[in-house]
C-alpha cells in the first residue's frame, strides 16, 4: 500500500509540473487518475480585487480682506478692526480601489463646513495737523502768515488763544512780548 501512496503522489507531482511546464508530459501512470482543477486557481489569483470606499477630506477656505476709511485715524496708518478667519471646506469622495491601489476618485459631495470671516482694515484719512514748534499750549498751524483768531489780522491760518511762545516768535503773535500770545 505504501508503493501506492508513493505512485500517486508522485503522478499528482508529475501532473502539476505538466500545468506548469508544458514541455513535461503526463506518464501511463497518471493517465487513468483525477486530476485537480488549476485553472480554477489561477482565474481566482488573476482576477483585480476592486473595493469602492467614501473618503472624506477637508481644506482650509482663504479669508478675504475689505478695506475701509476710518477718519479718526491719521492719513497712511492702518489698524485692523476684526481679525480674519479661513473656513473650512469638506470633501466626499467615492474612491475606487483596485488590488490596494487607487484606480479612481469621483467627487460626490462639496460642503462649507465653516465659512471665512473677512478680515476688515481700517485705513486712516485724517490729515494731520502740522504744528509750529514755537509755540505751545495750542497748535499753531505752519503757514505763510498766522494771526490771532477774531483779531485784525487776515490770515490764512489762525489760533485761538492763549498760547505760549516756546521758541521765536515768527509770526509776531505776543504783541506785549509776556511770553503768551493772542491773549486778549
Amino acid at each position: 500500500m505504501g508503493r501506492a501512496i508513493l505512485a500517486v503522489l508522485t503522478a499528482f507531482g508529475l501532473l502539476l509540473l505538466g500545468a506548469c511546464d508544458s514541455k513535461v508530459a503526463p506518464t501511463a501512470a497518471t493517465s487513468g487518475s483525477a486530476t485537480p482543477s488549476t485553472s480554477a486557481s489561477v482565474a481566482a489569483e488573476t482576477s483585480p480585487a476592486v473595493e469602492k470606499r467614501t473618503v472624506t477630506e477637508t481644506r482650509k477656505i482663504p479669508y478675504k480682506t475689505r478695506k475701509v476709511n476710518d477718519a479718526t485715524l491719521a492719513k497712511g496708518s492702518t489698524k485692523v478692526q476684526r481679525r480674519g478667519v479661513a473656513g473650512v471646506q469638506t470633501l466626499t469622495y467615492e474612491v475606487t480601489v483596485t488590488n490596494g491601489v487607487e484606480s479612481a476618485r469621483k467627487l460626490v459631495r462639496k460642503a462649507v463646513t465653516e465659512r471665512p470671516v473677512t478680515r476688515v482694515v481700517a485705513v486712516g484719512t485724517k490729515q494731520a495737523r502740522r504744528c509750529d514748534p514755537n509755540y505751545g499750549g495750542a497748535c499753531v498751524p505752519i503757514a505763510s502768515d498766522v494771526d490771532c483768531a477774531g483779531g485784525s489780522g487776515n490770515g490764512p491760518g489762525y489760533v485761538d488763544g492763549p498760547v505760549r511762545v516756546t521758541g521765536s516768535d515768527i509770526y509776531d503773535l505776543d504783541r506785549d512780548g509776556d511770553g503768551i500770545a493772542c491773549d486778549t
